[in-house]
């Protein structure tokens, strides 16, 4: 095998969650890019019409599903129409997440915060056992969680969001240590902070954007472009024996 053949995605189906915009879109365009072809999902059919397009102008493959994954039977209902139009399923990126609340964690009520965990761990529960069996069938397959670095240290702000993606880490861990019998490998990616529209609230904010700089060794805020190459590494062949791993792309902000 060529060296090259390890990042080689051809053949394989990815779902990419939250993928309208930012980290997800950069991830689907990335995976395309590789061979994969790539199911694109966000809660706007309109939104993620854009972006398949734009892969497919590019000469890659991918299709649009409408699906909101906090809806747990349109989240199944995403694998499933998936599978009707592929095949299978082969890939997975759940980037789909929502923060509602702004603050501390005493501001949040029981309503969000219900509908914090229902986005971001227990619709992506859904979705994977949903897609459990045709993994199996094809022989194995790669899911990645996209956590956050707030999932391993408090960070001001974003209290119970922190918790959601503390929670998502350990459901991965628990996938990973479940599922790797069928060579199913579940990681998780823990972003820094991003600039994208879903983290504007912290780097538009002065205050929270001179500590950041002032505690990252790169002294900068990422861009989605910084998670593409995490992306491929590991829904390829290159990552073959990697599971149950904590991935930074933080800058190297949580060494301070």
């Amino acid at each position: 095998m060529k060296e090259l053949d390890l990042f080689d995605l051809s053949a394989k189906v990815a779902v990419v969650t939250g993928a309208s915009k930012g980290i997800g879109k950069a991830m689907a365009e990335a995976l395309a890019a590789y061979g994969a072809k790539v199911v694109v999902n966000s809660r706007k059919q309109e939104d993620i019409d854009i972006v398949a397009k734009e892969i497919n102008d590019a000469g890659y493959e991918a299709i649009a599903i409408e699906a909101n994954i906090g809806d747990f039977e349109q989240a199944r209902a995403l694998i499933d129409k998936t599978i009707a139009h592929y095949g299978g399923v082969d890939i997975i990126v759940n980037n789909a997440a929502t923060n509602p609340v702004y603050g501390a964690s005493i501001k949040t009520d029981e309503a969000a915060f219900e509908q914090i965990m229902q986005v971001n761990v227990q619709g992506i529960f859904e979705l994977c056992k949903q897609a459990l069996s045709s993994m199996q069938e094809r022989g194995g397959g790669s899911i990645i969680n996209i956590s956050s670095i707030s999932g391993l240290k408090p960070e001001p702000g974003v209290g119970i969001y922190s918790v959601s993606k503390s929670a998502l880490i350990q459901l991965s861990n628990v996938m990973a240590y479940e599922w790797g019998k069928y060579n199913i490998r579940v990681n998780s990616v823990a972003p820094g902070l991003i600039k994208t529209k879903f983290s504007e609230a912290m780097w538009s904010n002065d205050a929270v954007l001179k500590h950041f700089l002032a505690t990252t060794p790169l002294k900068r805020v990422g861009n989605v472009e910084d998670l593409k190459g995490i992306a491929v590494y590991l829904a390829s062949d290159a990552s073959s024996y990697a599971t149950g791993g904590v991935y930074l792309v933080d800058g190297g902000y949580l060494l301070s």
